[in-house]
């Protein structure tokens, strides 16, 4: 697997086709054939795409031969099951929903079946991404391939199993508390949530709608780069070599921060320091977002899916919670969070008054086992809900593009650093993760990359 196409960048893949050294359709056969070797452990998909799949390849080799090849042609993306794609079934991650078929494609996945790509299959989600690991009750929970006994993250968790076991070279994921950069952190990917509203999508699947946006991942800053090129439908301006000021929070809120995984994001904050960039420590204000998060999120969940409670269906144990908690909620407490939500904006912005970008790190913990989230980290009690990853839903709820992007490991497990940026600032972080990313010269994927067969740890 070391040579094989399904490790290239999307630059090297492109060159290649261009330059008639492979075809999409050799790298398609590629791509199923990893698929068939390591999703039998990882459960990264739920349906694959088949003859249309085989089509948009032959359909890319076409485009090069005659010119007119799109800026993914013949790449193979992964596409999160929170997005419709043509023909194919949307399962939401339920089985209220496990037939649905989808009649059109969602706007984000028409931009980039536009743009050439070759869509492989759709991946494995929380249901209706209510959860940030990937467990429902359509199969077996989707498995992280550093370490199958553990979780990938979600709810874009098959998104990012999917990319990481190089069954794929992109995927297309969603992120309404940290959806995309959980599973990036936990997985060794780039992950970018940019600007809610920057990417726009007119799919039937709505939840998190105050708060989502939708984004690529990727094994490098300039794969997603590329991706989310196509996503908004136009470039970007490039930020590199432009000194900014950046604010470093180890311990946002005061929360628990696993010592070893804070080490490794301290020494990446610290390479920026070297890169020229003024680096001081800052005390974030991001207290009161829970309380404004979660009745939002319960009153739509409640709103769209309430009636599913005496359903047919059978529910996991989250969402029949968070379904169940929607009914007990009090509307003045929904008035409130809605009240605070533009001010709790507003005092996020203001750090942006000092500083260009913000680092913390992506997550508080490494990636745990299946069913068995940390209650406590570095010896202090966390709650079970967000306490192995509290830094990704402030910045949901203030509305602010946000990057991850891998800096080392802990255990064997990938560890990331989170930057944000000022609202419509995607660039600027763009830049200066691609700076971060080469001034570590980290090669997160060589066991991967190596190994046949995804295995546990032993």
């Amino acid at each position: 697997m070391a040579e094989s196409p399904l490790w290239w960048t999307v630059d090297q893949l492109i060159s290649a086709y261009e330059s008639g050294d492979l075809s999409p359709v050799e790298t398609l056969e590629l791509a199923e054939a990893r698929i068939e070797e390591v999703d039998p452990v990882l459960n990264a998909y739920v349906s694959r795409n088949g003859a249309a799949a085989r089509e948009q390849a032959k359909e890319a080799e076409r485009a090069y031969r005659n010119g007119s090849a799109g800026p993914l042609a013949g790449v193979p993306i992964s596409i999160k099951d929170a997005f419709d794609v043509k023909g194919e079934v949307t399962t939401l991650g339920s089985l209220a929903h496990a037939d649905d078929v989808a009649e059109a494609d969602s706007g984000s996945v028409r931009r980039l079946r536009e743009s050439g790509a070759v869509l492989v299959g759709k991946t494995n989600v929380s249901e209706f991404c209510q959860s940030a690991t990937t467990e429902n009750l359509l199969g077996p929970p989707t498995r992280n391939p550093w370490d199958p006994s553990t979780t990938p993250g979600g709810s874009s968790g098959g998104a990012a199993a999917s990319v990481a076991a190089g069954t794929c070279t992109l995927a297309l994921g969603s992120d309404g508390g940290g959806s995309i950069r959980i599973p990036a952190a936990f997985c060794g990917l780039v992950g970018l949530k940019p600007a809610t509203g920057t990417i726009e999508d007119d799919g039937r699947f709505k939840a998190f709608s105050r708060f989502l946006a939708i984004g690529p991942l990727a094994r490098t800053v300039l794969d997603a780069t590329r991706m989310f090129d196509v996503l908004v439908d136009g470039k970007r301006q490039n930020c590199r070599g432009v000194a900014l000021s950046i604010g470093w929070c180890a311990r946002p809120e005061g929360r628990p921060v696993d010592p070893s995984l804070l080490a490794a994001v301290a020494d990446a904050t610290e390479a920026l320091r070297h890169l020229g960039h003024a680096v001081e420590p800052v005390g974030l204000e991001l207290d009161g977002w829970e309380e404004i998060f979660a009745p939002l999120v319960l009153a739509e969940e409640g709103e769209r899916r309430g009636r599913l409670l005496d359903g047919e269906h059978a529910l996991t144990r989250y969402e029949r919670r968070s379904l169940e908690d929607a009914l007990r909620l009090q509307p003045e407490v929904v008035e409130e969070a809605t009240r605070n939500l533009e001010a709790y904006r507003e005092r996020v912005n203001c750090h942006f008054d000092t500083y260009d970008v913000l680092v913390t790190p992506g997550t508080a913990a490494t990636a745990f086992r299946i069913g068995q989230r940390p209650d406590s980290i570095d010896g202090h009690p966390v709650s079970r809900l967000w306490g192995a990853f509290p830094f990704g839903a402030p910045f949901n709820v203030s509305g602010h593009p946000a990057i991850v992007l891998p800096v080392g490991f802990v255990d064997q497990l990938p560890v990331a650093a989170q930057l944000v940026g000022r609202y419509g600032a995607e660039a600027e972080l763009l830049s200066l993760a691609a700076e971060l990313e080469e001034a570590i010269n980290l090669d997160p994927f060589g066991r991967l990359r190596s190994d046949t067969l995804i295995r546990p740890k032993s």
